[in-house]
């Protein structure tokens, strides 16, 4: 089923790790283009809401990095889980609702299933984006390891997934992301 909203000429399918730099490298992307030609979408968002929503939390604090986010995560998972398990669409139908730029950023896709849906959806426009950084580099970033978390299918669903469209290293060499940044926006701008 096609989502509402203009048919995208790009979408990017993003992965990795936490604090691998998934949304520093969306978000370095879409200031580049501009917000009128790309969105950065986050599947979180839907399942956050929704989540809130049904638990009485506070949406808008389980959208930041804080400790209120993580004393829910492990129960969000589990929950989100249930629901693509009934629905594996659902978070992926809800985040374009009314999307119109024709470059997609989907900053957060963690299952076969997101990438199934969205080239299901959206064929050849469709390419896949790993942000890859050392444990080292992400533990300088902030990342611990927290079983029922970091071994769960929400951050290892894509690990065996095959090959990637894109890779993206994120290890602190700002010259060698710049590169590699560059290279993905001159293959965006072809496609506009």
């Amino acid at each position: 089923m096609a989502p509402l909203g203009g048919a995208p000429r790009l979408v990017l399918l993003f992965s990795g790790k936490r604090k691998s730099g998934k949304d520093f490298v969306t978000e370095a992307l879409q200031s580049r283009l501009g917000a009128d030609v790309c969105a950065v979408l986050r599947l979180s968002g839907p399942l956050k809401e929704q989540y809130a929503q049904e638990h009485g939390l506070n949406f808008q604090r389980l959208l930041d990095a804080s400790g209120y986010k993580e004393a829910y995560r492990r129960d969000m998972i589990l929950w989100g889980e249930a629901r693509r398990q009934a629905d594996p669409g659902f978070f992926c139908r809800k985040v374009v609702e009314g999307v119109s730029q024709p470059v997609w950023l989907v900053s957060d896709t963690r299952r076969v299933s997101d990438i199934q849906w969205f080239r299901e959806a959206h064929g050849a426009v469709t390419q896949t984006v790993r942000v890859v950084a050392s444990e080292q580099s992400r533990q300088q970033r902030g990342w611990v390891f927290t079983p029922g978390v970091d071994d769960g299918e929400s951050e290892c669903g894509l690990d065996n997934f095959g090959d990637f469209d894109w890779v993206i290293e994120n290890d602190g060499d700002g010259q060698r992301l710049e590169e590699q940044l560059e290279n993905l926006l001159e293959f965006v701008r072809s496609r506009l």
